[in-house]
């Protein structure tokens, strides 16, 4: 128990140096959303932050999809009944040879839009390569990065899978609070403080990421909701949208087990409506 909270001590510290150097030079922003419709308003407030409504040109990375192509003309498609024509689909596939052209139009991109799907598919061709790293130059330049559904659980550094490591059969939340179940790999990491769960009041995924937070406690949950998002400028997060975000934390990083279960004290819990805003240390 005293080794564990060693660990989780020095991981919380190292998190908030390396958050502290990110944001320290960062000039964009991150629009995280939660799933589901993108109202107008939404679609209104991302292209007003990025900037595309008057100059520059904004990309759409469709790869969390199985039909990449379609997901990247349904998701321009979009913003082209906004009257924003600017807005281009850019697919990669995994292990191709990237060109600088391409991977330049991602560094350049004013806003660069993560569409819906599967984050480990996204994370499959994304993770560890140049297009990765241009997303983060883009992002440290200025550039809005959005991303809905799958693209928002793509935003933190430690990511939900959406799988459980004990119950393998799918469930679109967790059934119980339990130990060493909840699945999680490594995101884009464009924020480390935080881990993000998306259409969670229209599914209720409580537990998971209850769970999330009782096994991470470093970690803030964020969980937001369908048609929803968070705008976040440094430490500073706005809710945009039409529903709910709802914020766990573990300040006392409470953990305790019982044949399996895990119970936790302390734990605090803010649910905040759209214009309402918040900050994350």
């Amino acid at each position: 128990m005293i080794l564990r909270r060693l660990i989780i001590f020095s991981l919380f510290f190292g998190l908030a140096f390396q958050s502290s150097a990110q944001n320290f030079d960062i000039k964009g922003k991150l629009f995280i959303i939660g799933g589901g419709s993108r109202p107008a308003s939404m679609l209104d407030r991302m292209v007003k932050e990025s900037g595309i409504d008057k100059e520059g040109y904004g990309v759409v990375l469709p790869m969390s999809s199985s039909e990449p192509d379609s997901s990247a003309y349904y998701a321009t498609s979009q913003f082209y009944k906004q009257g924003v024509t600017n807005i281009y689909g850019l697919n990669f596939v995994k292990l191709e040879e990237l060109k600088a052209s391409k991977l330049d139009s991602i560094r350049n991109a004013k806003l660069i839009y993560i569409s819906g799907g599967d984050q480990n598919r996204f994370m499959d061709i994304v993770g560890g390569t140049d297009i990765e790293k241009a997303i983060h130059d883009a992002y440290k330049n200025g550039s809005l990065i959005a991303g809905t559904s799958a693209g928002a659980a793509v935003m933190s550094k430690m990511m939900i899978t959406g799988s459980e490591l004990k119950h393998p059969e799918y469930a679109s939340t967790f059934r119980h609070l339990e130990s060493e179940n909840i699945e999680t790999k490594t995101g884009l990491g464009l924020i480390t403080t935080i881990i993000v769960d998306q259409h969670f009041v229209k599914r209720s995924r409580y537990n998971r990421l209850l769970t999330a937070i009782i096994e991470y406690p470093q970690l803030v949950g964020i969980g937001i909701d369908e048609s929803t998002a968070v705008l976040v400028s440094g430490k500073q997060m706005e809710v945009v949208g039409e529903s709910q975000v709802i914020v766990f934390k573990n300040p006392e990083q409470s953990k305790n087990t019982f044949n399996d279960k895990i119970s936790a004290q302390g734990i605090l819990l803010n649910i905040y409506l759209p214009g309402e805003t918040f900050t994350i240390d």
